[in-house]
């Protein structure tokens, strides 16, 4: 048996046998004091790919039936990874400027101390599986473009030609027809022409406005204090081909210390970036600090780094959104935000999606 329908069966078979009655037993033993809780950002409580649980749902299931925490967080993103109704993550993600998805993930394991990720890699649904892979079976934690793909071939994963559905595709052609496709503008203008663009088509409502910037971060911690996390995404819609933002990179799209939590983001990358802000916040927690107090911390960071006038809406406020999911060992979490937005958790009282603690009022614009 391949190992990606090995991971896939392993994940339905565990999920089907504790999702009946996940929610009727009473909260698993804890063993340190520490609550089982899983947080993700608000896609992971909205799609079910036709099934029955939601990401969170699902993670925490198999999470507190005894599983692994990053495989019961892994087979939860599964769930939008093939899910083509998220057109942010996996199949059926918005496509990059040339009309191919190309996706990002990675995953970090807590007790472990290990690590792996893929970027810009074309051809496979569920790429957080292949980042597993590359922490499991290497001594890397990245691989990008043909190499990943070639590496996921060699993992016997699926390659296929072409990612997009229907939808994704339409809505790269309907981008096509209102910028110039060749969008390597003059530096002056910093790509201001194909930003307007896509954001006028989530204005426009033709494109979810939490889609255009994409992604699903993860996080979960156990009962034994066991702390793992994963991102994995599609990436900025309509993004330069060989574009990697935040997602897979170790620090910035998701950072997890064992000993102290995890966090991890969505919104824009570059700003994330630029910041490392996910290791910023598990360093805040390492210093005491509550999840959500070392969140907003990271946001103050990034806003006062943010000076660009493009980057400024005319209150001299970030212009953008950026959002961070955040846990530490004994279950506290947080979602916080730029500006108001949602988030989702699990815990023994079921599913929730949750208002963020934003740091600024109103919207970006």
């Amino acid at each position: 048996m391949k190992r990606r329908d090995f991971v896939q069966s392993a994940a339905a078979a565990i999920a089907a046998a504790t999702s009946k009655t996940l929610f009727a037993q009473a909260p698993a033993v804890r063993t340190r004091g520490t609550r089982p809780v899983v947080v993700s950002s608000a896609n992971g409580n909205r799609f079910k790919n036709g099934g029955t649980q939601t990401v969170v749902e699902r993670a925490f299931a198999l999470m507190t039936g005894g599983a692994d925490v990053l495989d019961a967080l892994i087979a939860g993103v599964n769930i939008v990874e093939l899910d083509p109704a998220d057109t942010s993550v996996g199949y059926g993600g918005l496509p990059n400027a040339a009309g191919i998805v190309q996706l990002d993930a990675c995953c970090m394991h807590g007790p472990k101390k290990q690590a792996g990720g893929v970027a810009a890699l074309e051809g496979v649904r569920t790429p957080s599986n292949v980042a597993q892979a590359v922490m499991d079976t290497t001594d890397h934690h990245l691989l990008v473009g043909k190499g990943a793909q070639d590496f996921a071939r060699e993992m016997g994963f699926k390659i296929e030609d072409d990612l997009n559905t229907d939808e994704s595709r339409r809505l790269w052609l309907e981008w096509k027809r209102r910028i110039d496709p060749g969008h390597y503008l003059d530096p002056k203008k910093r790509g201001q022409a194909w930003y307007d663009a896509g954001l006028q088509m989530a204005r426009e409502g033709l494109i979810d406005p939490d889609h255009y910037f994409g992604t699903i971060n993860c996080n979960g911690v156990n009962a034994n204090g066991d702390v793992c996390g994963v991102t994995t995404t599609s990436g900025l819609a309509w993004k330069i081909p060989g574009r990697v933002g935040d997602s897979p990179i170790l620090g910035a799209g998701l950072y997890v210390a064992g000993d102290v939590g995890a966090a991890g983001s969505t919104g824009r990358g570059e700003a994330n970036l630029y910041n490392l802000s996910s290791f910023v916040i598990v360093e805040e927690m390492r210093r005491g600090a509550h999840p959500k107090d070392a969140g907003i911390a990271a946001l103050k960071r990034v806003a006062t780094a943010t000076t660009e006038k493009r980057l400024l809406n005319g209150r001299g406020l970030p212009n953008f959104g950026l959002n961070f999911y955040i846990l530490n060992v004994r279950g506290e979490y947080a979602g916080v935000s730029m500006y108001a937005a949602k988030y989702a958790v699990c815990t023994e009282n079921g599913a929730q999606t949750l208002d963020t603690e934003p740091l600024y009022q109103g919207s970006p614009a």
